[in-house]
């Protein structure tokens, strides 16, 4: 059977769109397959292992407590204090592929961020993990320090130096471990007290500043520069207390500060009678100081859906974190606002009592003033 010209031309045209067709499915599939594999300037962070501060874990093949206390009464404890953490797929040198990033992406548990952010590049791997170590057992002080000025004991506390910058005021004065016990004067028992002391004596003359140095005493004369809005000296400084017991807080593999008020709420937990949550399944996050302070923390949605994975029913979230949690609350769990240990406290004895839940804080209400 003949075909007519105009037949034979529209097969013609059918079979071309059937091979660009199939031409474009290939290109998309190479392309799929090659961008699969190249490498981005983004890792991605995503919820990490989940600790709870009661629990224990396993260390060198023996169940340790993840809080431990010598010297003093402790109490029994049922439920959870969960205490979150955020893990990072990608490093420098092998970051996730484009498929990774675009998956994560749109998975509201995820979030995919530029690699300088978790890596800056003037900061080695090794450097990342010595600062992270170190501010988690600055952590672990402060959030000691929290819990038993919350539960009434005495201890005694001072600062000492634990860097001096390079080309600074205090160089050549002062040196790493020096106890700093004045300025002026004027008695210095907290980074506080020793910062009001700097402010006070101004930019434009010496600053008497005395020290204790591997027990003798020592005077120095150095004039503070101005760094922002302050007066420094130019040294880093930390915390140190005497405890009148021993508090051991025991966890491997984990840095940052961003515990510290749920070791503090774990350790009332242990020194205090009867039980802080009511045996029920809390989490939370946030800094802590001394005075009881919660500060913000990264990371704090990956830390909702780890909180929800973990099986808690409540979180407890620093509230100036409040507008990277509104709007993004998984469902299964309640969130209330903390801004100091007495607020998470406060929740707390809500939870367990049942009562009093709707006045608590809550990030939307704080959204919404």
């Amino acid at each position: 059977m003949l075909r007519s010209p105009e037949e034979i031309a529209t097969e013609r045209r059918a079979a071309r769109r059937r091979t660009t067709g199939w031409t474009v499915l290939v290109l998309a599939l190479v392309l799929g397959l090659v961008m699969s594999f190249l490498p981005t300037p983004y890792v991605i962070e995503q919820p990490g292992p989940v600790f709870d501060t009661l629990g224990s874990q396993t260390v060198e093949g023996k169940d340790t407590p993840l809080i431990s206390i010598d010297g003093e009464t402790t109490y029994p404890t049922s439920g959870t204090l969960d205490m979150l953490t955020v893990s990072v797929v990608g490093t420098p040198k092998q970051t996730p592929s484009w498929a990774e990033v675009v998956q994560a992406y749109f998975d509201s548990s995820k979030a995919v961020v530029p690699l300088e952010a978790v890596y800056p590049p003037d900061v080695t791997t090794e450097q990342r993990d010595e600062q992270n170590a170190a501010l988690m057992v600055d952590s672990q002080q402060e959030a000691i320090a929290a819990a038993l000025s919350s539960l009434g004991y005495d201890f005694t506390t001072s600062v000492s130096v634990g860097s001096v910058a390079k080309d600074s005021p205090a160089e050549g004065e002062l040196e790493t471990g020096d106890i700093v016990t004045s300025v002026n004067g004027q008695a210095v028992g907290s980074i506080d007290q020793l910062r009001a002391a700097v402010a006070a004596n101004g930019v434009d003359k010496p600053a008497i500043v005395d020290v204790t140095r591997a027990g003798t005493p020592v005077e120095a004369s150095i004039t503070p520069i101005t760094s922002g809005d302050t007066s420094v000296l130019g040294i880093g400084v930390q915390s140190n207390f005497d405890f009148p017991f021993d508090v051991k807080i025991q966890l491997d593999n984990v840095g940052g500060p961003s515990a510290g008020m749920m070791f503090a709420l774990g350790i009332i937990d242990k020194l205090r009678d009867g039980e802080l949550n009511g045996g029920q399944k809390v989490a939370g996050t946030g800094t802590i100081s001394a005075d009881g302070t919660v500060g913000p923390i990264g990371g704090i949605r990956q830390k909702l859906f780890g909180a929800r994975d973990a099986g808690a029913d409540w979180f407890l979230a620093p509230a100036s974190n409040c507008d990277e949690v509104t709007g993004h609350v998984p469902d299964g769990i309640r969130v209330f606002a903390v801004a100091t240990l007495d607020d998470s406290l406060n929740a707390l004895k809500a939870i367990s009592s049942g009562t009093g839940l709707d006045a608590l804080p809550t990030c939307d209400a704080s959204a919404a003033k």
